[in-house]
């Protein structure tokens, strides 16, 4: 049995200013900031936080680069106020922290992004040392937002596809994590790295994006294109598990054809404050239960109760809260039928 203990997660490492408006303007036209409010961003960030408010019982490290300046230092005394180990988050002199302003409409929660590269861009395979770390998980994210990792290279196809190999081969199992990027670049860089992952973490959008299926219709969520999307990923060679996220609920494919599926939390009206970060808690859920060998469902379960958990809050992880509470809320309102 691996000796490995914990998690480490590394990507795009974000500030996020949440500005909470009243409406989505048209061109030239104007809303209202109603509230303003400064948190974590970026898939690594958001996922090391959200587990280590929901209690893991096992070490959190994280790798990146931050820029030497104030949302940097915020970053890092973040995770150390966390006991989230900060040894391979290095900060940069050639280039700022990055950021984001996230606009989000009052009431239905939906939010717009505004994002600046800043050192993330730099990020590439000579910033992971994986003989330095005893960890059982890499987490990678976000794909399609990381210039350096989603360069080109002719032995893995991109970057990131290598520092998965390198992961894997110093004994990490990997998964991964894309932006919601609106483009067509998604098969060239996202399909190389899926060689590299055990576990395939994308939204409905995403996994449609990469396998050019249509998943969201007009009339709802098309199972049959959801379903032919996770198994194109299979085949492109995610070599334990697929996991798709949506509104509805979550589902996950493995290799051996084994599906499951569970609808997210019934939550009340006027419950949702902001969506932002939903997905990356879903995430956390998911490796949380993974790296405790909880089966399948107990995964999902906790990803859809996660993601219900910051649901609350406008910030991307101001909504967790402990393993526990996070699963009452799907006792206390009952999941959706999928």
């Amino acid at each position: 049995m691996s000796t490995r203990h914990g998690l480490l997660a590394g990507g795009n490492w974000i500030v996020d200013a949440v500005k909470l408006i009243d409406v989505w303007p048209q061109q030239d036209a104007l809303a209202n900031i109603t509230s303003e409010a400064r948190g974590t961003g970026g898939s690594p960030f958001n996922v090391l936080v959200d587990i280590a408010t929901m209690g893991a019982p096992f070490p959190l490290d994280a790798v990146g680069l931050v820029g030497k300046d104030g949302h940097g230092t915020y970053i890092l005394d973040t995770c150390k106020h966390l006991g989230i180990l900060t040894e391979h988050l290095q900060a940069t002199d050639a280039a700022p922290t990055s950021y984001t302003d996230v606009m989000t409409v009052k009431g239905s929660g939906r939010r717009t992004f505004f994002h600046a590269r800043g050192a993330n861009a730099l990020l590439d395979d000579s910033h992971f040392d994986f003989s330095k770390t005893n960890a059982r998980l890499f987490h990678l994210g976000y794909l399609l937002l990381l210039d350096g990792m989603d360069k080109p290279c002719d032995t893995f196809g991109t970057v990131a596809a290598k520092v998965l190999a390198r992961a894997q081969a110093a004994g990490l199992r990997t998964s991964i994590d894309v932006v919601s990027e609106d483009s067509e670049r998604f098969g060239r860089i996202v399909l190389p790295a899926l060689k590299y992952t055990d576990y395939c973490i994308m939204n409905e959008f995403e996994a449609g994006r990469v396998t050019g299926h249509t998943i969201r219709t007009p009339d709802g969520l098309d199972r049959t294109a959801l379903r032919a999307s996770m198994e194109m990923l299979l085949k492109a060679g995610v070599r334990e598990r697929v996991l798709v996220h949506f509104p509805e609920g979550a589902c996950a494919l493995d290799r051996d054809g084994f599906w499951i599926q569970h609808g997210s939390v019934r939550l009340p009206e006027g419950y949702i404050k902001g969506a932002a970060g939903a997905g990356d808690a879903f995430t956390a859920g998911v490796l949380l239960g993974w790296h405790e060998g909880q089966s399948v469902d107990e995964q999902l379960r906790l990803g859809v109760c996660a993601a219900a958990a910051n649901l609350a809050e406008e910030t991307c992880t101001g909504g967790l809260r402990p393993t526990a509470e996070c699963l009452a809320l799907g006792d206390q309102y009952g999941f959706r039928e999928l």
